[in-house]
């Protein structure tokens, strides 16, 4: 089992990369990555040198594949709480995210970009929301933002059909920015973190809180509500059923 890591590096003055780092597993994200991010992001708030933050997946083939299915992450003590804090689902991050989307990006890959203010992806990325084929609820932030960012109808045809989109389709539904060649999505991301990390920090501070303060307070009001609903879904079991068929690589089959 591969244990992953998330490392920072500083490619330019005000701007702090955050590598999803576990290639072998298309970045999944094991227990020790979401605790590591869950501390990141108190760290970046409070270091006075970051201004902007970019995020990626090391190597060439995903950003993040989301939760590894194979750690028993669905049973691990305060799981919730943790997966809360590393996705940023109801708390405001004051500085500026662009996501660079260099590949896979699926269930929890894709919310943790749903934190992301601004996200540059790879024109042929495979996007998208397959929680519910494997036997789970999309409890990451994407049940509750996804409407909120994309609107009613293309995030419900996300959401419940759990199939993948490409850049291209995720382009024109307003669910990243821009979608570009691969050799140009890093670039691409970097140009706009820098550009931002020109501005006056405290306006860009002040004029994300302005813009998503409520939003993050309405879903923290949200959130009791909807783990009353993940129990629900843990309890019918088929979330066990599920995450066999996804490991054994076969179609999941479910009674009512």
């Amino acid at each position: 089992m591969s244990t992953g890591s998330v490392r920072i590096e500083r490619p330019a003055a005000g701007v702090a990369h955050v590598v999803l780092d576990n290639p072998s597993s298309r970045n999944a994200l094991t227990h020790g990555m979401f605790r590591r991010l869950a501390e990141l992001w108190q760290e970046l708030e409070a270091d006075r040198t970051v201004r902007v933050v970019m995020l990626s997946g090391e190597g060439d083939a995903a950003f993040c594949s989301g939760a590894d299915l194979s750690a028993g992450l669905t049973e691990t003590s305060g799981i919730d709480d943790l997966v809360e804090r590393a996705l940023l689902k109801t708390t405001l991050f004051a500085k500026p995210i662009v996501a660079a989307i260099n590949g896979h990006c699926v269930a929890g890959g894709l919310e943790l970009a749903l934190a992301a203010d601004i996200r540059i992806a790879w024109e042929d990325a495979r996007i998208g929301l397959p929680e519910v084929r494997w036997g789970i609820l999309p409890s990451g932030g994407a049940a509750m933002k996804l409407i909120d960012q994309i609107g009613h109808a293309n995030a419900m045809d996300l959401l419940l059909s759990g199939r993948l989109i490409d850049g291209r389709k995720a382009e024109r539904i307003g669910l990243v920015n821009e979608a570009v060649p691969r050799s140009e999505v890093r670039r691409v991301a970097m140009e706009r973190a820098m550009e931002i990390a020109a501005n006056s920090p405290a306006a860009v501070a002040a004029t994300k809180t302005a813009a998503l303060a409520h939003r993050c307070a309405g879903y923290a009001k949200r959130e009791a509500a909807e783990r009353a609903l993940v129990a629900r879904v843990r309890a019918s079991g088929h979330w066990r059923v599920g995450i066999d068929a996804f490991l054994a690589r076969h179609v999941p089959l479910y009674d009512d």
